[in-house]
């Protein structure tokens, strides 16, 4: 019986540093795009846009 449950406790951290490893890698990912995205020219150009528009706006 103790072997069992000592079996799945080694299971269950085995699963859990694994499925950590990998999710961090894709949390990475998706920062990454995210970073990408909003640092590009064309999204820049248009936060600027829309900040010179709401100061306009609040101006009225």
């Amino acid at each position: 019986m103790r072997s069992k449950t000592f079996f799945v406790l080694v299971a269950i951290a085995a699963a859990y540093l694994l499925g950590a490893r990998a999710g961090r890698e894709r949390y990475e990912q998706i920062v990454g795009s995210v970073e990408s995205f909003w640092n590009s020219p064309d999204v820049k150009a248009a936060r600027k846009k829309a900040a010179k528009q709401a100061a306009k706006a609040r101006g009225r």
